[in-house]
C-alpha cells in the first residue's frame, strides 16, 4: 500500500462517496476505485459497504480509518515542518459542532478567527454531539464542539461556555400561569417535543428532568426532531412544548413568539465543550483556533 491508496481511502469515509473524493482529489472515479480494490485486495478485506445512495465504512474499514487518518496527518505536519510556518496557513482546520455551538456560539469565533488569521480555511461539519464525539476521535475532525461529555477514549474535553436549558411554550393564555410554576410536573400533562437521540441537549434535558423527580416515561412525547428551528416553529403553532437553549430561543422570546421558564437547576447550567483527541498532534492552525475560542470566553490557557 502507499500514501496515495490511504489518502484516496481517507477522502471517500468522510465524503461517503467516491465521485466526491475523485472530485476534491482531482483525480478520475475509476482512479480512486482502484486505489480502494487494491487496498482491499492487500488486505484481504472489504473497506466500504456500498448503497445506492453513499458507501459506509465496514468494521475492518473503520480500523483501517484510525490508522490511515494518522497517516495522512503526520505527512501534512512533516511538509508543514520543513516548507515554513508561512505555508502552513490556508490549511483547512476540519471542525465538527452539535446544533447549539454551530448556529449560535461558532459563526462568532469564525469571525474572530478570520479577523486574525485571514488566509486560514475552515471544513465544519454540523452534526449530532455522539457524531461530533465520533468524528473527533476517529481523526475525521480536527476539533470538535458538542453540549455534552461522551466517554471516549483520547478525547480532551475543555468547557468553554455555561448554556442554560429553558422550558419553551406557546405564547397562549393557558401557558402564561406556567411562566412562574416552581414544580414541573406539569409538564407530564403537556404534548412534549424532544431534540433527536444522540443531542446533547436532549441528554442535559433528561438530566435534568430526573433531578425534578420527572422520567422521560412519564412524558407525552408527540415528536422527536433534529431540527431546531422546526422545533421552535411546532411550538409556536401550537404543537406543543420543548426544552431548549435559551441561546436557540432568545428571538422567539424577544419577540414574544414563545413564552417560557427556567429549568430548576438553571443555576448549574451546561457546559459546551471544545474536544480534540489528545493521541493525535494539534496542526498549529488547529491550536491557534483553540487558542482564541479561550481567549474569547476567558479561559485558562492552561
Amino acid at each position: 500500500m502507499n500514501l496515495k491508496q490511504l489518502e484516496a481511502f481517507v477522502c471517500v469515509a468522510d465524503r461517503k462517496s467516491f465521485s466526491r473524493a475523485a472530485k476534491e482529489l482531482f483525480l478520475t472515479q475509476p482512479t480512486i476505485s482502484a486505489h480502494i480494490a487494491s487496498l482491499e485486495k492487500e488486505l484481504d478485506v472489504r473497506l466500504f459497504i456500498r448503497n445506492t445512495k453513499e458507501v459506509n465504512l465496514s468494521e475492518d474499514g473503520k480500523t483501517l480509518y484510525k490508522y490511515a487518518r494518522q497517516m495522512i496527518d503526520l505527512e501534512e505536519q512533516i511538509e508543514a515542518c520543513f516548507v515554513g510556518e508561512k505555508q502552513q496557513e490556508g490549511r483547512k482546520i476540519s471542525i465538527a459542532a452539535s446544533t447549539i455551538p454551530a448556529q449560535y456560539i461558532l459563526p462568532r469565533i469564525l469571525s474572530k478567527f478570520n479577523e486574525k488569521y485571514p488566509r486560514e480555511q475552515f471544513k465544519v461539519v454540523e452534526s449530532d454531539s455522539a457524531k461530533v464525539v465520533e468524528l473527533v476521535a476517529g481523526g475525521a475532525a480536527d476539533i470538535g464542539f458538542t453540549g455534552t461529555v461522551l466517554e471516549k477514549k483520547f478525547c480532551k474535553y475543555v468547557p468553554f461556555y455555561k448554556d442554560e436549558l429553558i422550558i419553551i411554550m406557546p405564547n397562549t393564555e393557558k401557558y402564561e400561569k406556567r411562566v412562574n410554576e416552581q414544580n414541573l410536573n406539569w409538564i407530564t400533562e403537556e404534548a412534549f417535543i424532544m431534540r433527536e437521540e444522540g443531542s446533547g441537549t436532549r441528554k442535559e434535558a433528561e438530566k435534568q428532568l430526573k433531578k425534578a423527580g420527572i422520567d422521560t416515561e412519564q412524558l407525552n412525547i408527540v415528536a422527536s426532531m433534529g431540527n431546531q428551528e422546526a422545533i421552535k416553529r411546532s411550538v409556536i403553532s401550537g404543537m406543543g412544548i420543548t426544552i431548549i437553549s435559551k441561546l436557540a430561543a432568545e428571538e422567539e422570546i424577544r419577540t414574544g413568539k414563545v413564552l417560557w421558564c427556567p429549568m430548576p437547576d438553571k443555576s448549574d447550567g451546561r457546559d459546551l465543550n471544545i474536544v480534540y483527541n489528545k493521541n493525535f498532534h494539534l496542526s498549529k492552525s488547529a491550536e491557534r483556533f483553540i487558542r482564541v475560542t479561550k481567549e474569547m470566553y476567558g479561559i485558562d490557557k492552561k
